[in-house]
């Protein structure tokens, strides 16, 4: 691949999505109540009073009574931002904010950032020093080398918190786990290698250090930097460097890769050339981290060493060594055992953690996300970014090796239960939800969006295109669809393919289709060319029924039931299902999936049947272990109704034969969600609160889904069209561009449909 296939965006595109909504990324929400004088009593004055007093008489109390246990900081001053250089402190903030998202996003972990405008190594330090009793941990992140040595060095010395700076530590972390499974692979013993590291700044040494402590010996590891190996009394060195030198007969890069078994790279693109490839160890490691090219590419690698094992910085290439499987999860288990330090055995239990999952079978959900099993071998040494078991397994790890190591102020008693809360802070869907774009991101496809002119789509599909998941198909007015564009910003309009029914050449094949479907069904063939000439969905179902594109989007210009009115004038059902409408409500610990909300107004027992085994399967695929439940106003019988028997067929037929999932009803919403009172049901089926719910109408089921949009508090996906025989996904009319961006995904993905 070439730089041509990773994610591009417009500058526009990137200011856009940094401003919309609301500018930044992160904002702050109150974790209790706020409603009432009593709430704002206890919150603030006089209520506020009691745990100041107590933590002021135990400091340990901050941990019980505030957030610090589960805020981070990331603090930087600019100096070293990306591969962009010293911008200075306030440029870095949206990298920091950033950051501060994915400790959120990953690992649950609260974080605020904070941008120090200072380059004086001791003023920085003074500066963060001084902030510990705001915090639980420090993440320290671009900071330009070698002052981050003496800074981070200082505040781990100063700070009884646990600070880490992760542009050092995070990637070697990392690229450990991934260099024990390759020497695993090749049959080598970490005591018996010899590495060859390509690059002397904060990354390359840090990833030295660890894999040194991991039990390569110091003598078996050359660093070089810009001017080469570096070896004792070379005059140009400084101390952190000098740390690394072994005598030595190489004077160049080249020189000392003959017959070394690992290159470890964090240097710059093209460093490495396969000729010198071509010298190395059998089955040679080659970890060529350099962002965004990395030393050499792996196609060029493997022209000269097929048996190479090789490891890239990027997402588009097999094993990427990514900071995001470490850092958040380093610190989840951090502060979990309020660890004073991260320390290096902290660091190593951590490596070996992501590297036993790695040897692991991926789950299911994992594998049907990405479309494709990850199985350990050469291609698949470091987990893919977006496992769910990350959680679980690294900050278990980290948080048993504080306290092994005498750094834990709180013990975990029982590792079972560790576990099992883990993974009960996140939702499954959010990783899985990323797992189906990077899908569709390695298999793009051509998405029709029927209403080309309106803003709001023409945004979704100009992302769609610019984030690499395939081609969009705008349809509209030509020149109207080519203004809006450039009043977008886009700098290229006439590279997208636009489909206008005035002159397109699908027209007519179109109108021979149509005609033949509609004409015994009291359409003219000019009925039929009507349509095609003014109807946009009409026009762009047509589209995808002839194969011009793979899914179509639609919705944003009119009511769903017009829509899908006009949708199934040219499409049909999928053979023996039955269309009907999911809403996904995503929230921060959990999922549900709410059917039938948009179609059938009164479905019969075997429709309910039919609905409740597709989002079943739906909830499956994206991560979940569906429990479904039948819903109605009665819970068992009670009270009793005319409109019960329905509901309780449906349950009937579900009993007749296995099913590959649990399901119960009659349920009122309370006995399938609360906990407390589905203990008063001991006999109901379900394990545990239903995750997907099956309405018995659509007249509660819409109510619910657009009740619980406006004022659940839920995030709200869908309503997501199931059963068509073509991917068509239909949008509400409130959505913004982030919305219309998913449902395309999720139609190209063939998650839902």
């Amino acid at each position: 691949m070439t730089d041509e296939t990773r994610v591009q965006f417009t500058d526009r595109e990137a200011l856009f999505y940094h401003q919309t909504i609301r500018p930044g990324k992160i904002e702050i929400i109150a974790s209790k109540p706020m409603t009432t004088q009593r709430d704002l009593s206890l919150a603030y004055s006089p209520g506020v009073a009691v745990p100041v007093q107590a933590i002021a008489d135990n400091p340990g109390d901050a941990y019980e009574y505030t957030a610090k246990g589960n805020l981070v900081a990331v603090i930087s001053n600019g100096t070293a931002i990306l591969g962009m250089g010293n911008l200075g402190a306030l440029a870095s903030k949206p990298v920091m904010e950033g950051k501060a998202v994915l400790f959120k996003r990953f690992a649950d972990v609260d974080s605020i950032d904070l941008e120090v405008d200072t380059e004086d190594p001791e003023a920085f330090i003074n500066a963060v020093a001084l902030l510990e009793p705001s915090f639980g941990g420090i993440n320290l992140e671009d900071i330009k080398a070698p002052e981050c040595f003496i800074i981070e060095q200082a505040l781990r010395d100063r700070m009884n918190i646990p600070v880490m700076h992760d542009d050092q530590h995070g990637t070697a972390i990392i690229a450990a786990a991934g260099v024990i499974n390759a020497c695993l692979i090749t049959g080598r013993k970490l005591k018996d290698v010899r590495m060859v590291v390509n690059g002397a700044g904060a990354s390359a040494l840090a990833c030295t250090a660890l894999i040194k402590g991991m039990g390569v010996p110091h003598e078996n590891v050359t660093v070089c930097d810009r001017s080469g190996p570096i070896y004792p009394g070379r005059a140009d060195v400084d101390q952190w460097k000098s740390a690394h030198a072994i005598p030595t007969e190489a004077r160049t890069l080249e020189e000392a890769l003959v017959g070394a078994d690992i290159f470890l790279g964090l240097s710059a693109a093209g460093a490495l050339k396969p000729e010198w490839v071509a010298k190395m160890a059998k089955s040679p490691i080659i970890f060529a981290m350099a962002n965004p090219t990395p030393e050499i590419m792996p196609d060029e690698a493997k022209a000269v060493r097929p048996d190479a094992i090789i490891a890239t910085g990027r997402s588009d290439f097999p094993n990427q060594v990514n900071n995001v499987l470490g850092f958040p999860f380093i610190f989840r288990g951090a502060l979990d055992v309020r660890a004073t330090a991260i320390n290096e055995e902290m660091k190593i239990a951590a490596a070996r953690a992501i590297a036993e999952l790695a040897r692991e079978q991926v789950p299911e959900e994992v594998a049907a996300a990405y479309g494709k099993n990850h199985q350990f071998g050469p291609e698949y040494i470091i987990p893919a970014p977006f496992d769910p078991r990350l959680m679980e397994r690294v900050s278990s790890a980290v948080a048993k090796a504080a306290m092994d190591s005498g750094v834990a102020q709180k013990h975990i008693e029982d590792f079972d239960a560790y576990r099992h809360a883990l993974k009960a802070r996140l939702n499954p869907t959010t990783s899985v939800l990323t797992n189906v774009y990077a899908k569709v991101k390695e298999d793009p496809k051509r998405v029709i969006f029927a209403e080309g002119e309106d803003e709001v789509v023409l945004r979704a599909a100009v992302q769609y295109r610019e984030f690499g998941y395939g081609e969009p198909v705008l349809v509209g007015r030509t020149q109207a669809v080519l203004d809006k564009m450039k009043e977008l910003g886009v700098g290229d309009p006439e590279s997208y393919t636009i489909e206008n029914s005035a002159v397109s050449e699908h027209v007519e094949p179109m109108v021979q289709m149509l005609y033949e479907r509609l004409q015994r069904r009291g359409f003219l063939e000019r009925d039929v060319r009507r349509m095609v000439n003014q109807d946009r969905n009409v026009f762009a179902s047509g589209l995808l029924k002839l194969g011009v594109g793979d899914a179509m989007i639609t919705g944003m210009t009119r009511t769903f039931a017009q829509s899908i009115k006009e949708v199934r004038q040219v499409l049909d059902p999928k053979p023996g299902a039955l269309p009907f409408g999911i809403h996904m409500l995503v929230s921060k610990n959990h999922t549900v999936f709410m059917s039938d909300t948009t179609i059938n107004e009164r479905p019969g027992p075997d429709d309910l049947v039919v609905i409740a085994r597709e989002t079943a399967a739906v909830a499956r695929r994206l991560g979940h272990e569906p429990r479904v439940a039948f819903l109605s106003y009665s819970t068992f019988g009670n009270p009793a109704g005319r409109w019960l028997e329905t509901v309780r067929e449906a349950v009937h037929i579900l009993d007749k034969e296995p099913q590959d999932f649990e399901y119960e009803g009659d349920l009122a919403p309370d006995a399938a969600l609360n906990p407390k009172i589905m203990k008063l049901y001991p006999f109901s089926r379900l394990s545990a609160p239903a995750n997907v719910l099956i309405m018995p109408g659509l007249q509660s089921a819409n109510i619910s889904a657009k009740l619980l949009r406006e004022v659940g508090g839920a995030t709200t996906i869908g309503p997501m069209l199931i059963g068509m025989e073509k991917p068509v996904q239909v949008v509400p009319m409130t959505a913004i561009a982030p919305d219309v961006l998913t449902s395309a995904v999720l139609a190209a993905s063939g998650v839902v449909g």
